[in-house]
């Protein structure tokens, strides 16, 4: 309820001020970019660890400075499981959260649903990808964003058609039907760039091996898309299909397809930039968390997969492609393998992933004081959940204690307590244009975290300040 109260107040108060103040200029009311970096199983203690490693202590990343506005999300899903004995999520209470012991490993959601709500500001079904609970397709932030003119990308540093990046762009049942939210994304969108990982010809430290080709919408497609560059058809089973139509003038716009490390270094560079890229590095599903090798404690020993570009490279050629459009732009950037090591309970390369993570939003916060600037450029960083239940080490029965920092360069003093998802409440950090609006959302309060939003009211900030109410 106090949530329509104060979007009514905050209504009430612009048309007031639409009638008694001089009208401002279109682009002075709305961000014109709109970046969402999601941590994908990113909780407090995944930062805290990676930046007491790195610096020497918590509190030294980017995002956490006094530019910043930081709070808590809460990620729970509308439903645990769909059919006829649909089981409906608890929510998230924050005193049972604290002072009872399992209760944050119950009534998780997964990367499809936490990641369809942060972009579409509607909780789902754990599994669905821009499905509702009804079976009905969502709007995605970035198809709202082609409907305004801009462009729309996703970059991924696990494959393109994962959970995370598929459930920003494409709408399927299911996040494990990888070939048609492949053949989706690939021919039926109007994404401006696809970047991940997922390449069927190498494997996980980038050698030659062929692998299965769902992850990019079978085998037929694959070669098409590497054999034909500029096609704007592509031959499925028979079936003719046309490629999408990214800027509304009635002609399917191709794909330039990358692979080459060198090409993403040049896009990264701000060289030779095409209307619209298809990249996928030469590696299989990570870019250089599933590398092979022993999973050592301690993270940098093992020798990084080469040829490959780093996710800070990725983001900064989807930056530069994006950015060619005047009308402005919507960029999702995952670093969707802090997920999968979390899952292993490998703290080593946990690190190593939450250090590309933030790299990449260390290059677009530095890209956008060159190439923009903080009064038309948002940047929203969250997670879609936690993984691993990540703490200091177990006190007798409490689990719940804090990170132990043994100095720079020292692994912390730490423990997993599980090996999937938690109902925790995950960080929530913003700045730019707009960013002080989520302050309407922020009506729910944890004794530890503070206030706290709704993953869905991420999304709603955004339609919100693009004009969708």
């Amino acid at each position: 309820m106090r949530k329509i109260v104060s979007f009514l107040i905050l209504i009430s108060s612009l048309f007031f001020l639409s009638t008694t103040c001089p009208p401002e200029p279109a682009e002075k009311k709305t961000p014109k970019n709109i970046i969402i970096f999601v941590g994908d199983g990113m909780g407090f203690n995944h930062i805290d660890v990676a930046s007491i490693y790195l610096h020497g202590d918590t509190g030294k990343f980017v995002f956490q400075g006094k530019n910043w506005s930081r709070f808590a999300q809460a990620t729970y899903p509308a439903m645990l499981k769909v059919g006829n004995q649909p089981e409906w999520a608890q929510g998230y209470n924050p005193h049972a959260a604290w002072n009872e012991k399992g209760y944050l490993e119950k009534d998780h959601t997964d990367s499809g649903a936490g990641g369809t709500t942060l972009s579409t500001g509607l909780k789902t079904y754990r599994g669905s990808i821009g499905m509702g609970i009804y079976g009905d397709t969502l709007l995605h932030l970035s198809q709202y964003a082609k409907q305004l003119g801009k462009a729309a990308g996703v970059v991924s540093s696990v494959q393109f058609t994962h959970a995370t990046p598929a459930s920003f762009t494409t709408h399927n049942l299911h996040r494990n039907n990888y070939a048609q939210i492949a053949q989706s994304m690939i021919l039926k969108s109007q994404l401006d760039v696809i970047m991940g990982a997922g390449n069927p010809d190498y494997d996980n430290s980038g050698e030659p091996l062929a692998q299965d080709y769902k992850y990019v919408g079978g085998k037929e497609l694959w070669n098409q898309l590497r054999t034909k560059p500029n096609s704007t058809t592509f031959l499925i089973k028979k079936e003719r299909f046309n490629v999408g139509d990214i800027n509304g003038d009635g002609v399917p716009d191709p794909w330039t397809f990358i692979s080459d490390s060198a090409n993403f270094a040049a896009l990264s560079a701000g060289i030779n930039i095409p209307k619209r890229v298809l990249g996928l590095p030469r590696v299989h599903s990570t870019l250089q968390q599933g590398r092979s090798g022993s999973l050592q404690t301690e993270p940098f020993k093992q020798p990084r997969v080469s040829g490959v570009p780093t996710l800070e490279q990725m983001t900064l050629g989807a930056l530069n492609v994006l950015n060619q459009n005047e009308k402005g732009f919507f960029l999702m950037v995952e670093g969707g393998a802090i997920d999968w090591a979390s899952h292993d309970n490998h703290s080593g390369r946990m690190i190593e992933e939450m250090d590309d993570f933030v790299s990449s939003i260390e290059a677009a916060v530095k890209w956008i004081e060159k190439n923009s600037n903080w009064d038309e450029t948002l940047i929203i960083i969250t997670a879609d959940h936690e993984t691993g239940m990540l703490w200091g080490p177990a006190d007798g029965n409490n689990l719940l204690t804090p990170i132990v920092n043994k100095g720079k360069g020292i692994l912390p003093g730490l423990q997993w307590h599980s090996i999937d998802h938690t109902n925790s409440l995950v960080p929530l950090f913003l700045r730019g244009k707009g960013s002080d609006m989520i302050s309407i959302f922020l009506d729910e309060f944890d004794p530890v975290r503070g206030p706290f939003v709704q993953n869905a009211e991420v999304a709603n900030l955004a339609f919100l300040l693009w004009g969708r109410f």
